[in-house]
């Protein structure tokens, strides 16, 4: 599945638009990886645990885009945008999405 964050896929011709396609995760933060993130906010330094939490959360979000967007036969997703959103204490949304599309 190609995917761009512009409104094309460079060097192809879009021929056919599905609409939107969605994905998105829940994650709720590590007690022990909360713990030790306070604790780097006292001397400073990346929080290595809530990258990962995040880049595994991005993954996710994208994998079941791609799969919403297969499920309408597209080939190639543009417009890709992510968004996040509180859900509960120590809980957030990642949101994926974009216009799902045919390209030759």
């Amino acid at each position: 599945m190609l995917m761009s964050n512009t409104e094309e896929i460079p060097g192809r011709r879009i021929i056919e638009f599905y609409g939107i396609a969605s994905g998105s995760t829940v994650r709720a933060k590590h007690v022990g990886k909360d713990f030790m993130a306070g604790l780097k906010n006292l001397v400073g330094g990346e929080l290595k645990g809530y990258t990962e939490l995040i880049q595994e959360s991005r993954r996710e979000s994208m994998s079941r885009m791609e799969e919403q967007a297969k499920s309408m036969g597209a080939n190639a997703i543009v417009n890709v945008r992510f968004s996040t959103s509180s859900i509960a204490q120590g809980a957030a949304e990642l949101f994926a999405y974009g216009t799902a599309v045919k390209v030759e």
